[in-house]
């Protein structure tokens, strides 16, 4: 039974990845299919393909923090089974109704719902004892959740109280950064010699800032090649940061020369930087996205090793998974990666079209100007979080960024009715999926 419900949650988990992409296609091809840069049909596929490519771009840290979102040693599988459940539930609903809501959002409140639902279901709402080898503790209902943990050696907090934290943080940034974006374009069209040293400035800053964060051949654990050279190059974490440093130095090139061109020409370099600016945000949707559904396959592996009581050495090599510990393991099959990252892919395949139609036209008129700003913050909001394993929402880090270049023109080019019906869909997202995973959970209950 306990392997029966495992391969259920994968293969449920994989159907949300799906969802999961032709729920937030809009993300990433509603300002290029607004503006007419690309057809529909052209569009899903160039999105659909970087969505996939994101496969070798982007580590497992996102996928970590999902898995964590919960303490797996007090969960079964029924309350992953549940988690996904309500997840699918409230996607189909908001693609039905054409509301660009969170899909990761939607995973991890489902997740903790059910996680709390299956402690209270356990323990009541009274203090019980935990023992972990050695060590005993006690704990309440809402332990069960890991609600915040502070980084370690300084580094950056997780919990789902951070998560929520950035539904508000993750379209300040990307509202923020598309604004100074489309300022400093702005800046840039106009024949002054101060734009040029600014722009000479920011592109010697990001060579010396991509340079600090490389890793070298000596600190790669597990080299690709043999050649130096080719392992450093194609080391995951170096290729984000050569994107970044590509994206911020291409749009700097065009800004040197912006104000030497005519209307025909910059329009036509304008479209051409928005395949640029779709490619890095398809990016990073892939890899941030793909791994919230790898954190949850690899929970359900985890969990089902402790309830069943088989031992790791026993497993088949496709399940052999070991989360992040303090030892340093990790491991995942190569399976759960490209499995995640073909669904969403082939989910972006399918299209969304409501939602197109809302990102698209409903927030702010988008012309290929406003679609190189908002795409390219949405990118580097994208790269940044995921580099500090934060899963963050790329519906909301883009509808942001689409709001701050409607900032640029004045404060009535942006839709507001529209805009707050979204926030009203952010704020409920986790809520509605955390009752809707518990309820699922009761009633799973009677059969499992």
């Amino acid at each position: 039974m306990e392997f029966t419900l495992l391969i259920v949650i994968i293969v449920l988990a994989l159907v949300f990845d799906y969802i999961n992409g032709f729920h937030d296609a809009a993300n990433a091809i509603a300002t290029v299919v607004a503006t007419k840069v690309l057809s529909p049909f052209q569009a899903v596929v160039w999105a659909a393909f970087f969505n996939f490519l994101a496969y070798w771009v982007f580590g497992f840290g996102v996928a970590d923090t999902v898995a964590k979102t919960a303490n797996t040693l007090e969960i079964n599988l029924v309350v992953i089974l549940a988690g996904v459940i309500a997840a699918i539930i409230w996607n189909l609903f908001t693609w039905w109704q054409g509301i660009p809501s969170s899909s990761s959002h939607t995973l991890i409140g489902g997740f903790a719902g059910a996680a709390i639902a299956h402690a209270i279901a356990v323990h009541g709402f009274f203090e019980y004892t935990i023992v972990n080898g050695a060590e005993i503790h006690k704990a309440y209902w809402y332990d069960t959740v890991n609600w915040y943990t502070a980084g370690k050696d300084g580094g950056f907090p997780s919990g789902v109280m951070v998560i929520v934290a950035f539904i508000v943080l993750a379209p300040l940034l990307g509202a923020l950064m598309s604004y100074l974006i489309s300022i400093w374009l702005l800046s840039a069209s106009k024949k002054s010699i101060y734009p040029k040293i600014f722009t000479a400035v920011l592109m010697l800053l990001t060579i010396w800032f991509v340079e600090s964060q490389m890793i070298y051949y000596d600190q790669i654990k597990k080299p690709r090649f043999d050649s130096h050279f080719w392992s450093v190059v194609f080391e995951s974490h170096n290729i984000k940061w050569f994107l970044v440093a590509f994206i911020i130095l291409s749009i700097s090139s065009f800004c040197l020369l912006f104000s030497s061109l005519n209307l025909h020409q910059s329009a036509s370099w304008l479209k051409k930087m928005q395949l640029l600016s779709s490619a890095a945000f398809s990016l990073g949707h892939g890899g941030n996205d793909s791994q919230k559904v790898m954190g949850i396959i690899a929970a359900a592996v985890t969990v089902y090793i402790h309830t069943s009581g088989i031992a790791q050495e026993s497993l088949p090599h496709w399940l052999d998974v070991v989360l992040p510990n303090e030892e340093g393991d990790f491991r995942m099959p190569e399976w759960i990666p490209l499995a995640c990252y073909s669904a969403i892919a082939a989910g972006t395949l399918s299209g969304g079209w409501k939602i197109v139609k809302t990102m698209g036209s409903k927030i702010t008129k988008v012309s290929s100007f406003e679609g190189v700003a908002a795409e390219t913050a949405g990118a580097l909001t994208l790269y940044f979080t995921e580099h500090f394993k934060v899963p963050v929402s790329t519906t909301h880090t883009i509808t942001g960024s689409i709001i701050g270049v409607g900032l640029t023109k004045r404060v009535s080019a942006v839709r507001w009715g529209v805009t707050v019906s979204l926030l009203w869909a952010w704020v409920l997202t986790i809520p509605i999926s955390a009752i809707l995973a518990a309820l699922i959970y009761y009633f799973l209950s009677l059969f499992f």
